[in-house]
């Protein structure tokens, strides 16, 4: 669980959600960047590409991301782990099904979110998206919850990343293929989405690798700069 500030208030949000959803390739130019990758969805999406980010990875502002040790028993020959600048949703109250036009009135808040990723097992893995994204640390989330009243329009939110101080990331919330509302009703058409429940709507393109000794900063106009350093995991 990972308590967070509510922007304009004394209060605090745990953030403790039963699932993560995650979208892919939700920016045109990030769908380009990624055949880079091989990762086998080459064209732009014509409805939400979705994937599972578990709980564990969740980490607040300050906490380190921590690289696994034992990505060094694969040897691969360029070992790559990226920073994916995100907004993230919090979800407000148990909804299913919920039409486009409503589905913004189930947000609880926004907040700032790194969809870290393992790219060499998300290559690798033939199950899909799931392991590479699902390292522990791989989801800072944060510096604060700002209330879902507070931000007029969630698709005008300038949106960028920075690894130790230089740009590498730098767009629009407004340049995602499917907006914040298409994608709640989206994914309340596949499963119950829960209060507390997580969807990270996509990165823009610029992702680039981080490697121990780095900081990452995610930054969301209206909600903040989210911070962390990269540590390596010592081997036991």
């Amino acid at each position: 669980m990972i308590r967070l500030p509510l922007a304009g208030t004394d209060g605090f949000i745990e953030i403790a959600p039963s699932k993560i959803v995650a979208v892919g390739l939700n920016y045109r130019a990030h769908v380009t960047e990624s055949k880079v990758f091989d990762l086998k969805q080459l064209e732009v999406p014509s409805e939400p590409v979705l994937f599972a980010k578990t709980p564990n990875v969740l980490v607040g502002p300050g906490e380190p991301i921590v690289i696994p040790a034992f990505l060094e028993e694969y040897r691969f020959p360029e070992p790559r782990t990226d920073h994916e600048a995100e907004l993230a949703i919090i979800i407000s109250k148990r909804c299913k099904n919920v039409t486009e036009a409503e589905a913004l009135d189930f947000v609880l808040g926004y907040t700032c979110f790194n969809d870290v990723s393992q790219r060499n097992v998300q290559k690798l893995d033939a199950s899909g998206w799931f392991r590479g994204k699902s390292f522990d640390t791989f989801g800072p989330i944060g510096p604060v919850v700002v209330p879902a009243s507070a931000i007029r329009d969630p698709q005008k939110l300038a949106i960028s990343a920075r690894v130790n101080g230089v740009v590498k990331q730098s767009s629009s919330t407004g340049e995602m293929i499917f907006t914040v509302a298409s994608l709640i009703a989206f994914i309340s058409k596949n499963l119950t989405l829960e209060a507390g429940d997580l969807i990270a709507t996509g990165t823009p393109s610029g992702v680039s690798p981080i490697e121990a000794g780095d900081t990452v900063e995610i930054e969301i106009e209206g909600i903040g700069i989210l911070s962390n350093p990269v540590v390596a995991e010592r081997k036991r």
